[in-house]
Protein backbone atom coordinates (compact mmCIF):
# COMPACT_ATOMS: atom_id res chain seq x y z
CA UNK A 1 0.00 0.00 0.00
CA UNK A 2 1.26 3.73 -0.06
CA UNK A 3 2.71 5.63 2.72
CA UNK A 4 -0.70 6.56 4.00
CA UNK A 5 -2.46 3.27 3.47
CA UNK A 6 -3.89 1.83 6.67
CA UNK A 7 -3.75 -1.94 7.10
CA UNK A 8 -6.42 -4.35 5.30
CA UNK A 9 -8.81 -5.20 7.76
CA UNK A 10 -10.48 -8.45 8.18
CA UNK A 11 -9.59 -11.78 8.03
CA UNK A 12 -5.94 -12.34 6.94
CA UNK A 13 -4.23 -14.67 5.49
CA UNK A 14 -2.49 -16.45 8.75
CA UNK A 15 -5.88 -16.09 10.42
CA UNK A 16 -8.79 -16.78 7.93
CA UNK A 17 -10.82 -20.11 8.62
CA UNK A 18 -10.52 -22.86 6.14
CA UNK A 19 -12.32 -21.70 2.66
CA UNK A 20 -15.23 -23.14 1.01
CA UNK A 21 -15.03 -24.23 -2.31
CA UNK A 22 -15.90 -23.28 -5.51
CA UNK A 23 -15.74 -19.41 -4.97
CA UNK A 24 -16.95 -17.31 -7.82
CA UNK A 25 -13.92 -14.73 -9.18
CA UNK A 26 -17.20 -12.21 -8.66
CA UNK A 27 -17.29 -13.64 -4.93
CA UNK A 28 -13.49 -13.16 -4.44
CA UNK A 29 -13.33 -9.97 -5.75
CA UNK A 30 -16.73 -8.78 -3.21
CA UNK A 31 -14.21 -10.50 -0.32
CA UNK A 32 -11.04 -8.34 -1.20
CA UNK A 33 -12.87 -5.73 -1.48
CA UNK A 34 -14.48 -5.61 1.32
CA UNK A 35 -11.89 -6.68 3.44
CA UNK A 36 -10.00 -3.47 2.74
CA UNK A 37 -12.73 -1.68 4.38
CA UNK A 38 -12.21 -0.41 7.85
CA UNK A 39 -15.27 -0.11 10.54
CA UNK A 40 -16.29 3.55 11.03
CA UNK A 41 -15.41 4.30 7.58
CA UNK A 42 -17.39 6.44 5.80
CA UNK A 43 -17.56 4.91 1.89
CA UNK A 44 -19.76 6.26 -1.31
CA UNK A 45 -19.93 3.37 -4.13
CA UNK A 46 -20.43 4.82 -7.49
CA UNK A 47 -22.65 4.38 -10.55
CA UNK A 48 -23.47 0.59 -11.78
CA UNK A 49 -21.15 -0.83 -8.68
CA UNK A 50 -22.82 -3.95 -7.66
CA UNK A 51 -19.67 -5.30 -6.18
CA UNK A 52 -18.84 -3.04 -4.22
CA UNK A 53 -22.05 -2.36 -2.73
CA UNK A 54 -22.24 -6.49 -2.27
CA UNK A 55 -18.66 -5.74 -0.20
CA UNK A 56 -20.29 -2.66 2.14
CA UNK A 57 -22.50 -4.99 2.92
CA UNK A 58 -20.38 -8.21 3.49
CA UNK A 59 -18.24 -5.78 5.76
CA UNK A 60 -20.97 -4.72 7.95
CA UNK A 61 -22.03 -8.22 8.12
CA UNK A 62 -18.41 -9.00 9.45
CA UNK A 63 -15.69 -6.54 10.56
CA UNK A 64 -17.05 -3.13 9.91
CA UNK A 65 -20.43 -3.15 12.01
CA UNK A 66 -20.24 0.78 12.41
CA UNK A 67 -19.16 1.07 8.77
CA UNK A 68 -21.25 4.12 7.16
CA UNK A 69 -22.29 4.27 3.59
CA UNK A 70 -23.67 6.58 1.68
CA UNK A 71 -25.57 4.58 -1.18
CA UNK A 72 -25.14 6.13 -4.29
CA UNK A 73 -24.34 9.68 -2.59
CA UNK A 74 -28.24 9.66 -1.66
CA UNK A 75 -29.22 6.71 1.32
CA UNK A 76 -27.12 7.38 4.32
CA UNK A 77 -26.80 3.91 6.27
CA UNK A 78 -29.04 1.98 3.73
CA UNK A 79 -29.91 -1.37 4.87
CA UNK A 80 -31.36 -2.89 1.51
CA UNK A 81 -33.00 -6.40 1.81
CA UNK A 82 -30.82 -7.86 -0.88
CA UNK A 83 -29.07 -6.10 -3.81
CA UNK A 84 -30.87 -5.15 -6.11
CA UNK A 85 -31.01 -4.63 -9.91
CA UNK A 86 -29.81 -1.00 -9.56
CA UNK A 87 -27.32 0.88 -7.35
CA UNK A 88 -28.61 4.57 -8.58
CA UNK A 89 -32.39 4.07 -7.53
CA UNK A 90 -34.68 3.27 -4.25
CA UNK A 91 -34.60 0.11 -3.52
CA UNK A 92 -30.70 0.42 -2.40
CA UNK A 93 -31.84 2.88 -0.16
CA UNK A 94 -34.41 1.07 1.70
CA UNK A 95 -34.58 1.73 5.53
CA UNK A 96 -32.14 4.35 5.00
CA UNK A 97 -31.49 6.79 7.85
CA UNK A 98 -31.99 9.46 5.69
CA UNK A 99 -32.30 10.70 2.11
CA UNK A 100 -29.35 12.94 0.85
CA UNK A 101 -30.43 14.98 -2.35
CA UNK A 102 -27.42 14.50 -3.93
CA UNK A 103 -27.24 18.44 -6.21
CA UNK A 104 -28.46 20.34 -2.82
CA UNK A 105 -26.31 17.99 0.10
CA UNK A 106 -24.14 15.50 -1.40
CA UNK A 107 -21.34 17.87 -1.95
CA UNK A 108 -21.03 20.07 0.91
CA UNK A 109 -20.10 17.13 2.70
CA UNK A 110 -18.03 15.75 -0.37
CA UNK A 111 -16.01 18.78 -0.76
CA UNK A 112 -15.72 19.77 3.14
CA UNK A 113 -12.68 17.41 4.22
CA UNK A 114 -13.59 15.46 6.92
CA UNK A 115 -16.56 13.21 5.60
CA UNK A 116 -16.98 10.96 3.26
CA UNK A 117 -13.16 9.89 2.76
CA UNK A 118 -13.15 6.77 0.73
CA UNK A 119 -14.82 6.22 -3.24
CA UNK A 120 -15.05 2.74 -5.16
CA UNK A 121 -13.82 3.82 -8.37
CA UNK A 122 -13.99 1.98 -11.66
CA UNK A 123 -12.34 3.12 -14.74
CA UNK A 124 -12.69 2.07 -18.64
CA UNK A 125 -9.25 2.68 -18.44
CA UNK A 126 -6.76 2.59 -15.68
CA UNK A 127 -3.09 3.40 -16.09
CA UNK A 128 -0.31 2.15 -14.11
CA UNK A 129 -0.18 5.33 -11.75
CA UNK A 130 -3.91 4.69 -10.96
CA UNK A 131 -5.08 7.46 -13.28
CA UNK A 132 -9.01 6.74 -14.43
CA UNK A 133 -10.59 7.37 -17.87
CA UNK A 134 -14.35 7.47 -18.25
CA UNK A 135 -14.65 9.77 -20.51
CA UNK A 136 -12.85 8.96 -24.28
CA UNK A 137 -11.18 6.72 -25.46
CA UNK A 138 -8.79 7.80 -28.62
CA UNK A 139 -5.68 10.33 -28.98
CA UNK A 140 -8.20 13.51 -29.52
CA UNK A 141 -10.52 14.31 -27.52
CA UNK A 142 -13.02 16.16 -29.52
CA UNK A 143 -12.97 13.23 -32.11
CA UNK A 144 -12.90 10.39 -30.10
CA UNK A 145 -13.21 6.70 -31.57
CA UNK A 146 -15.69 5.91 -28.28
CA UNK A 147 -16.90 8.26 -26.22
CA UNK A 148 -17.83 7.19 -22.67
CA UNK A 149 -20.26 7.95 -19.87
CA UNK A 150 -18.58 10.89 -18.25
CA UNK A 151 -16.86 11.65 -15.27
CA UNK A 152 -19.82 11.49 -12.47
CA UNK A 153 -17.91 12.74 -10.27
CA UNK A 154 -15.15 11.24 -10.61
CA UNK A 155 -12.79 14.35 -11.20
CA UNK A 156 -13.86 15.87 -8.04
CA UNK A 157 -13.13 12.69 -6.32
CA UNK A 158 -9.84 12.29 -7.87
CA UNK A 159 -8.88 15.93 -6.40
CA UNK A 160 -10.62 16.21 -3.41
CA UNK A 161 -8.26 13.95 -0.93
CA UNK A 162 -10.31 10.74 -0.90
CA UNK A 163 -8.97 7.24 -0.29
CA UNK A 164 -9.47 5.82 -3.88
CA UNK A 165 -10.83 2.17 -4.04
CA UNK A 166 -10.15 0.63 -7.69
CA UNK A 167 -11.75 -2.31 -8.90
CA UNK A 168 -12.82 -3.75 -12.49
CA UNK A 169 -13.89 -6.97 -13.62
CA UNK A 170 -11.81 -6.81 -17.22
CA UNK A 171 -8.31 -7.21 -16.07
CA UNK A 172 -7.29 -6.81 -19.52
CA UNK A 173 -4.56 -5.02 -21.51
CA UNK A 174 -7.74 -2.39 -23.24
CA UNK A 175 -8.22 -1.53 -19.05
CA UNK A 176 -5.20 -1.70 -17.69
CA UNK A 177 -2.64 0.53 -19.81
CA UNK A 178 0.17 2.14 -19.84
CA UNK A 179 -1.26 5.63 -19.72
CA UNK A 180 -4.62 6.58 -19.96
CA UNK A 181 -6.37 8.28 -23.08
CA UNK A 182 -7.96 10.99 -20.88
CA UNK A 183 -7.45 11.99 -17.37
CA UNK A 184 -10.88 11.32 -15.81
CA UNK A 185 -10.27 10.70 -12.43
CA UNK A 186 -6.54 12.22 -11.10
CA UNK A 187 -4.38 9.19 -9.69
CA UNK A 188 -0.84 9.73 -8.95
CA UNK A 189 -0.73 11.48 -12.03
CA UNK A 190 2.73 10.93 -13.56
CA UNK A 191 3.79 9.10 -10.19
CA UNK A 192 6.44 9.48 -7.75
CA UNK A 193 5.73 13.22 -6.03
CA UNK A 194 3.68 14.38 -8.95
CA UNK A 195 0.55 14.41 -6.98
CA UNK A 196 1.57 15.99 -4.29
CA UNK A 197 3.59 18.40 -5.95
CA UNK A 198 -0.39 19.62 -7.93
CA UNK A 199 -0.84 19.84 -4.13
CA UNK A 200 -3.87 16.98 -3.70
CA UNK A 201 -4.06 14.65 -0.77
CA UNK A 202 -5.28 11.42 -0.55
CA UNK A 203 -5.26 9.02 -4.11
CA UNK A 204 -5.38 5.72 -5.05
CA UNK A 205 -4.41 2.72 -2.54
CA UNK A 206 -5.79 -0.60 -4.22
CA UNK A 207 -6.57 -2.24 -7.32
CA UNK A 208 -9.36 -5.13 -6.75
CA UNK A 209 -9.75 -6.84 -10.42
CA UNK A 210 -10.57 -10.40 -11.76
CA UNK A 211 -7.41 -11.74 -11.22
CA UNK A 212 -5.79 -10.40 -8.37
CA UNK A 213 -4.95 -7.70 -5.91
CA UNK A 214 -2.60 -4.43 -6.50
CA UNK A 215 -1.50 -1.38 -4.63
CA UNK A 216 0.90 1.39 -5.19
CA UNK A 217 4.91 1.27 -4.70
CA UNK A 218 5.19 4.38 -2.43
CA UNK A 219 8.08 5.61 -3.97
CA UNK A 220 7.64 5.43 -7.49
CA UNK A 221 3.30 5.46 -6.68
CA UNK A 222 3.46 2.77 -9.96
CA UNK A 223 0.79 -0.63 -9.34
CA UNK A 224 2.45 -3.13 -7.48
CA UNK A 225 0.98 -6.95 -6.82
CA UNK A 226 0.45 -7.66 -3.98
CA UNK A 227 -1.51 -10.99 -4.05
CA UNK A 228 -2.88 -13.64 -7.20
CA UNK A 229 -6.41 -14.56 -6.45
CA UNK A 230 -6.88 -18.60 -6.13
CA UNK A 231 -6.31 -20.74 -9.67
CA UNK A 232 -4.39 -17.50 -11.57
CA UNK A 233 -1.12 -17.80 -12.06
CA UNK A 234 1.63 -14.92 -12.32
CA UNK A 235 1.98 -15.28 -16.41
CA UNK A 236 -1.95 -14.68 -16.50
CA UNK A 237 -1.97 -11.62 -14.88
CA UNK A 238 1.57 -10.27 -16.97
CA UNK A 239 -0.01 -11.40 -20.06
CA UNK A 240 -3.25 -9.29 -19.20
CA UNK A 241 -1.37 -6.11 -17.70
CA UNK A 242 -0.69 -3.40 -20.73
CA UNK A 243 2.45 -2.39 -18.38
CA UNK A 244 5.39 -3.66 -16.58
CA UNK A 245 3.43 -4.69 -12.92
CA UNK A 246 6.06 -4.62 -10.03
CA UNK A 247 6.50 -7.59 -7.93
CA UNK A 248 6.24 -8.09 -4.55
CA UNK A 249 9.57 -8.90 -2.73
CA UNK A 250 9.68 -12.72 -2.17
CA UNK A 251 6.75 -15.11 -2.81
CA UNK A 252 3.66 -13.87 -4.03
CA UNK A 253 1.10 -14.14 -1.72
CA UNK A 254 -2.04 -16.02 -2.72
CA UNK A 255 -5.70 -13.94 -2.47
CA UNK A 256 -7.10 -15.33 0.84
CA UNK A 257 -10.46 -17.02 -0.38
CA UNK A 258 -13.16 -16.29 1.02
CA UNK A 259 -14.62 -18.36 4.25
CA UNK A 260 -17.87 -20.70 4.10
CA UNK A 261 -19.43 -17.85 6.34
CA UNK A 262 -18.57 -15.22 3.83
CA UNK A 263 -19.61 -17.13 1.27
CA UNK A 264 -23.06 -17.70 2.91
CA UNK A 265 -23.42 -14.36 3.30
CA UNK A 266 -23.17 -13.41 -0.43
CA UNK A 267 -24.94 -16.07 -1.22
CA UNK A 268 -28.10 -16.10 0.76
CA UNK A 269 -28.34 -12.62 2.24
CA UNK A 270 -26.45 -10.04 0.45
CA UNK A 271 -27.18 -11.51 -3.04
CA UNK A 272 -29.31 -14.47 -3.34
CA UNK A 273 -30.03 -13.19 -7.11
CA UNK A 274 -26.55 -13.26 -8.47
CA UNK A 275 -26.71 -9.49 -9.12
CA UNK A 276 -22.70 -8.89 -8.75
CA UNK A 277 -22.33 -11.86 -11.78
CA UNK A 278 -23.90 -8.65 -13.96
CA UNK A 279 -20.47 -7.03 -13.74
CA UNK A 280 -18.64 -9.60 -15.67
CA UNK A 281 -18.74 -9.37 -19.72
CA UNK A 282 -20.95 -12.35 -21.32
Amino acid sequence: MTDAAREPTGVSAASAPSAAPAASAAEVMVVALARLLADREQVVNGAASFIPVAAILLARETHAPDLVWLASAVGLDARPRRLPDSTLEAPLWHRAAMHMPQLEDFWSYATNGRWLGTFCVRGAQIDRFGNANNSVIGDDPQRPRVRLPGSAGLGDMGSLGKRLLFWTTTHDRRTLVERVDFVTCAGWLGGGEERRRKGLAGGPEAVVTNLCTMDFEPRTKAMRLVSLHPGVGLDQVRDATGFDLLLPAGEIPTTPAPTAAELALIREKIDPDRVIDKEFPG
